[in-house]
This record gives structure tokens, C-alpha cells and sequence, in this order.
């Protein structure tokens, strides 16, 4: 925790967040890292791929971002990119992870 100050550090270090390459004509054209961490990179986005099935709540996500039109590998790091914002807030506040069931409506 003390070597990432924020998710988006931990991100950035995996991997999966983009980063601007700008220029002085050119802006909001943002690029994949070229120094990151591919074991860390692969580790989240193997994660990610397979929790599209079995989570109800990835499955949501993945197929929100689809109907947005986003392809395939792109759901999959939007996917990827909430996953580890989850994992530093788990970190962060020293909490495991607890699916709680929605709150079924009274009829």
C-alpha cells in the first residue's frame, strides 16, 4: 500500500490504465504504458475475463459497456479497471470481499 499512493498508481503500474501522450497540437490521445508490470497486467485481466460468467454483477458491467459500444477487449479492461479500483478499497480499508444479495422489493 505504501508503494501506491492511489488506485490509479496501482492501475498505471498493471497496466491498465491509459496514459495521455500529448503533444503540443495533440491532446486526449491516450496510449497503453510502456513500462508496466505484464505478470500483474495478466493476473487482472485473466480476473477479470473469467468473472464475466459466474458474477452476475461482471456479467452487468460487461454487457453495459458492450451495449455502449465498446468491443470486446475494451468491456474487458473497463471491466478490469473497476476490478482493481475494488481490490484498493478492499486493501485499503482491510475488508474481504462479501457479495451481498440485493434487497429483494416488498410487494
Amino acid at each position: 500500500m505504501t508503494a501506491f499512493g492511489t488506485a490509479n498508481r496501482l492501475a498505471a503500474f498493471g497496466g491498465v490504465a491509459p496514459v495521455p501522450r500529448d503533444s503540443g497540437k495533440i491532446s486526449d490521445n491516450p496510449r497503453r504504458p510502456r513500462r508496466y508490470n505484464r505478470r500483474l497486467q495478466r493476473v487482472f485481466y485473466i480476473s477479470a475475463l473469467f468473472s464475466i460468467r459466474p458474477c452476475d454483477e461482471s456479467s452487468r458491467f460487461y454487457e453495459r459497456k458492450r451495449a455502449e459500444g465498446k468491443r470486446h477487449i475494451q468491456a474487458v479492461l473497463a471491466l478490469v479497471r473497476r476490478r482493481v479500483n475494488v481490490l484498493w478499497a478492499l486493501l485499503r480499508d482491510r475488508r474481504t470481499y462479501e457479495l451481498v444479495p440485493p434487497i429483494a422489493l416488498a410487494a
